[in-house]
């Protein structure tokens, strides 16, 4: 999104240009990056999204500016979405994920395959919950497994079963992060590692949990940025939707 000056206003207005084509040319829908937009950017852009059938999804939204959009939204009808009927679609605040979606999410698609998301404890939820989400919205069956981090290895072990039937995995961890790297050397599917940011001291806000996925000794362990939940989601996607993957 840029901003451009209004004549006459004195102030900027939002010019969005947004990637609609996106779902065609990856399979994807376009995700919106909320936590540094004001909710009357967010407003207008899932209001254009709207008025192109498409669903919204925005990340890193709190439960403040979920408000602040839910009432711009009802507040201006007309300008915003251009239709009582589109006016009518559900905008729902994820606060688990800390994000917004607007219109229906698809029902998951089991033949697409399966993707478990894994975090090492409830300090993870947020991360692994936006991954989750961000799946839904692409039709994709996610399920959700926490408290399974290698400090209670048992906890983990009692899982691999469920796990065997996954396509891909997607692990979330902080502190050392050492979740994903016990995952690719136990099980043969794609894992996703994504690096949280909580821990004490030397954690240094994910950046321990980064370091020791990146030169983690389980071949083909793939990882995404800092608490890149979204990412994540969509690097399973591409994995899922590769003929034959």
């Amino acid at each position: 999104m840029t901003l451009s000056p209004v004549p006459g206003d004195g102030g900027l207005a939002p010019t969005i240009r947004l990637d609609l084509d996106r779902r065609r040319r990856l399979g994807m829908v376009e995700a919106i990056w909320g936590e540094h937009k004001s909710a009357e950017q967010i407003a207008l852009v899932l209001a254009q999204l709207q008025a192109a059938s498409e669903l919204g999804l925005v990340t890193r939204v709190d439960p403040a500016k979920a408000e602040a959009v839910a009432a711009l939204v009802a507040a201006s009808p007309q300008r915003l979405v251009g239709s009582p009927q589109q006016t009518a679609l559900a905008l729902v605040h994820h606060q688990q994920a800390r994000c917004l979606t607007r219109g229906t999410l698809p029902e998951a698609d089991a033949r697409r395959g399966r993707v478990v998301v894994l975090g090492g404890g409830s300090s993870d939820l947020a991360v692994a919950a936006e991954a989750q989400l961000a799946l839904r919205c692409h039709g994709i069956a996610c399920e959700l497994v926490l408290d399974v981090g290698v400090a209670g290895l048992q906890r983990l072990l009692d899982q691999l079963e469920n796990l065997r039937s996954a396509r891909v995995l997607i692990a979330c961890a902080g502190m050392e992060g050492a979740l994903p790297t016990v995952l690719a050397g136990l099980l043969p599917q794609p894992v996703i590692g994504v690096p949280v940011s909580v821990g004490y001291g030397v954690s240094a806000g994910g950046q321990a949990a980064l370091m020791g996925m990146l030169a983690s000794c389980a071949p083909g362990l793939s990882v995404v940025n800092i608490d890149n939940g979204y990412g994540a989601a969509m690097a399973a996607l591409r994995i899922l939707q590769t003929p034959g993957g």
